[in-house]
Protein backbone atom coordinates (compact mmCIF):
# COMPACT_ATOMS: atom_id res chain seq x y z
CA UNK A 1 0.00 0.00 0.00
CA UNK A 2 1.56 3.45 -0.97
CA UNK A 3 2.10 5.99 1.49
CA UNK A 4 -0.39 8.69 2.16
CA UNK A 5 0.43 12.47 1.05
CA UNK A 6 -1.22 14.40 3.77
CA UNK A 7 -2.85 17.61 2.05
CA UNK A 8 -2.31 21.24 3.96
CA UNK A 9 -5.68 22.35 3.74
CA UNK A 10 -6.97 25.39 5.66
CA UNK A 11 -8.46 25.10 8.43
CA UNK A 12 -12.60 25.96 8.84
CA UNK A 13 -13.35 29.21 10.84
CA UNK A 14 -14.85 28.37 14.25
CA UNK A 15 -16.22 30.53 17.00
CA UNK A 16 -13.19 31.72 18.69
CA UNK A 17 -11.43 32.70 15.96
CA UNK A 18 -14.74 33.72 13.95
CA UNK A 19 -15.69 37.18 14.33
CA UNK A 20 -19.49 37.53 13.01
CA UNK A 21 -20.36 39.92 10.61
CA UNK A 22 -23.30 42.31 11.22
CA UNK A 23 -24.68 40.99 7.93
CA UNK A 24 -24.77 37.07 9.44
CA UNK A 25 -26.36 38.57 12.84
CA UNK A 26 -29.28 40.63 11.11
CA UNK A 27 -30.21 37.17 8.91
CA UNK A 28 -30.09 35.30 12.24
CA UNK A 29 -32.23 38.65 13.77
CA UNK A 30 -34.45 37.88 10.85
CA UNK A 31 -35.28 34.12 11.50
CA UNK A 32 -35.53 34.51 15.45
CA UNK A 33 -37.80 37.54 14.97
CA UNK A 34 -40.13 35.69 12.44
CA UNK A 35 -40.22 32.51 14.61
CA UNK A 36 -40.98 34.64 17.90
CA UNK A 37 -44.17 36.39 16.12
CA UNK A 38 -45.84 33.07 15.64
CA UNK A 39 -45.68 32.60 19.85
CA UNK A 40 -47.13 35.90 19.96
CA UNK A 41 -49.82 34.85 16.79
CA UNK A 42 -50.67 31.94 19.62
CA UNK A 43 -51.20 33.88 22.97
CA UNK A 44 -53.15 36.45 20.92
CA UNK A 45 -55.14 33.37 19.37
CA UNK A 46 -55.25 32.10 23.16
CA UNK A 47 -56.58 35.74 24.44
CA UNK A 48 -59.40 35.10 21.75
CA UNK A 49 -60.57 31.78 22.37
CA UNK A 50 -60.77 33.12 26.18
CA UNK A 51 -63.16 35.24 25.46
CA UNK A 52 -65.38 33.03 23.49
CA UNK A 53 -64.98 30.55 26.63
CA UNK A 54 -66.58 32.80 28.91
CA UNK A 55 -66.18 35.41 31.34
CA UNK A 56 -63.93 33.42 34.30
CA UNK A 57 -61.53 32.03 31.98
CA UNK A 58 -60.74 35.28 29.91
CA UNK A 59 -60.63 37.06 33.49
CA UNK A 60 -57.11 34.50 34.05
CA UNK A 61 -55.90 35.20 30.27
CA UNK A 62 -56.50 38.47 29.91
CA UNK A 63 -54.60 39.15 33.25
CA UNK A 64 -51.35 37.31 32.08
CA UNK A 65 -52.00 38.76 28.32
CA UNK A 66 -51.97 42.47 29.83
CA UNK A 67 -49.87 41.66 33.63
CA UNK A 68 -46.38 42.58 33.50
CA UNK A 69 -44.88 39.87 31.43
CA UNK A 70 -47.62 40.15 28.94
CA UNK A 71 -46.52 43.99 28.38
CA UNK A 72 -42.84 42.48 27.83
CA UNK A 73 -43.94 40.04 25.55
CA UNK A 74 -45.90 42.26 23.35
CA UNK A 75 -43.90 45.06 23.38
CA UNK A 76 -40.80 42.34 22.73
CA UNK A 77 -43.50 41.57 19.67
CA UNK A 78 -43.86 44.77 18.68
CA UNK A 79 -39.50 45.43 17.72
CA UNK A 80 -39.91 41.44 16.12
CA UNK A 81 -42.16 42.90 13.69
CA UNK A 82 -40.90 46.02 13.01
CA UNK A 83 -37.42 44.66 12.52
CA UNK A 84 -39.01 41.87 10.39
CA UNK A 85 -40.37 44.68 8.07
CA UNK A 86 -37.43 46.72 7.96
CA UNK A 87 -35.17 43.73 6.98
CA UNK A 88 -37.67 42.56 4.65
CA UNK A 89 -37.84 46.02 2.49
CA UNK A 90 -33.55 45.45 3.10
CA UNK A 91 -34.10 41.96 1.10
CA UNK A 92 -35.99 43.87 -1.43
CA UNK A 93 -33.13 45.91 -1.84
CA UNK A 94 -31.09 43.19 -2.06
CA UNK A 95 -33.21 41.29 -4.66
CA UNK A 96 -33.42 44.55 -7.03
CA UNK A 97 -29.17 43.92 -7.57
CA UNK A 98 -28.38 47.01 -4.66
CA UNK A 99 -26.57 47.33 -1.98
CA UNK A 100 -24.65 44.30 -2.01
CA UNK A 101 -21.17 45.58 -1.39
CA UNK A 102 -19.98 45.29 2.35
CA UNK A 103 -20.74 49.04 3.44
CA UNK A 104 -23.32 49.58 2.46
CA UNK A 105 -25.14 46.32 3.86
CA UNK A 106 -23.55 46.85 6.73
CA UNK A 107 -25.42 50.48 6.49
CA UNK A 108 -29.00 48.73 5.68
CA UNK A 109 -28.39 45.98 8.62
CA UNK A 110 -27.78 49.03 11.12
CA UNK A 111 -30.56 51.07 9.70
CA UNK A 112 -32.60 47.48 10.43
CA UNK A 113 -31.77 47.04 14.28
CA UNK A 114 -31.67 51.38 14.96
CA UNK A 115 -34.85 51.92 12.67
CA UNK A 116 -36.86 48.90 14.52
CA UNK A 117 -36.15 50.50 17.93
CA UNK A 118 -36.93 53.92 16.82
CA UNK A 119 -40.42 52.96 15.77
CA UNK A 120 -40.74 50.58 18.79
CA UNK A 121 -40.51 53.20 20.84
CA UNK A 122 -42.69 55.67 18.50
CA UNK A 123 -45.69 53.24 18.20
CA UNK A 124 -45.30 52.69 21.84
CA UNK A 125 -45.89 56.43 22.48
CA UNK A 126 -48.37 57.04 19.96
CA UNK A 127 -50.47 53.70 21.40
Amino acid sequence: MADAKRVERPLSPHLTIYRPQLTSISSILTRITGNAMIVTALLIVWWLAAAAAGPDYFAAVNGFATGFFGDVLFSLSLLGIWYHYLAGLRHLIYDAGRGLDIPTAEKLGWACIIGSVVLTVLTMIIV
